[in-house]
């Protein structure tokens, strides 16, 4: 039987990206759910061998009610130590479950396009690192008690964090192709004007230089990531 992960998306629209290309090639099935359109989601994850939930336009603060659904849902994850892995929204939800908080840059900054990511001693065991990384955020999260800071960014400190085992929450965007690039730049030009995002221009120009760096990492980590779950 084909393993399974748990994708969890948050538009009609919306794909798991080179996530999903990649665990498709090492031999996953895509399990893909979208609880914003009435998607249940599993009450255990005994048959996926792991759950990643992706970004959104939307907060981990808003009040719809399937947002809060999708963050108490993570304890499935978590009691049951499944590999989980947040991207940026869902790295936010990770932290509220875990009694964090999300909020705003202090300075209303922004991070929309490539930015430096530094990883700590304790993130080194994932390198080596991509020196910049996509970003599509307004807002940041704080370290849940007894997670650990895996790197860190200049505008947002906490940039990836592992709780347990097996959980993990990254605020930047590895599984963005460029294709998806262009369309986030049509779709979301009004935010190009916001404190320190950059404009499509660079956004493109910095993907030629660091995502193959980006793709290795990225290859890296899910082979690292699943494995922690056998």
């Amino acid at each position: 039987m084909v393993p399974r992960v748990l994708m969890v998306l948050h538009s009609e629209t919306s794909t798991a990206g080179r996530i999903g290309h990649m665990l498709a090639e090492k031999g996953f099935a895509l399990d893909i759910r979208r609880p914003c359109l009435g998607d249940e989601l599993p009450g255990t994850l005994e048959g996926h061998a792991g759950a990643v939930i992706f970004g959104g336009p939307m907060s981990a603060n808003d009040p719809d009610d399937w947002i809060a659904r999708e963050i108490d849902w993570i304890g499935v994850a978590l009691r049951e130590e499944k590999p989980f892995l947040g991207v940026c929204l869902g790295a936010q939800m990770l932290s509220k479950q875990l009694g964090g908080s999300v909020g705003p840059h202090a300075d209303g900054l922004v991070e929309i396009g490539y930015y430096p990511l530094t990883p700590t001693e304790e993130g080194h065991i994932h390198g080596p690192w991509p020196a910049h990384v996509y970003h599509w955020h307004r807002e940041g999260l704080t370290l849940p008690a007894g997670a650990v800071r895996l790197a860190t960014g200049e505008t947002f400190e906490n940039q990836a964090f592992r709780y347990g085992r097996n959980a993990y929450g990254i605020q930047f965007h590895p599984e963005v192709t460029r294709l998806t690039m262009h369309r986030w730049g049509v779709i979301g030009a009004h935010r190009f004007v916001l404190p320190n995002a950059q404009d499509s221009r660079a956004h493109l120009e910095a993907n030629l230089l660091h995502d193959q760096a980006v793709k290795h990492w990225l290859s890296r980590f899910l082979d690292h990531w699943l494995a922690a779950g056998g």
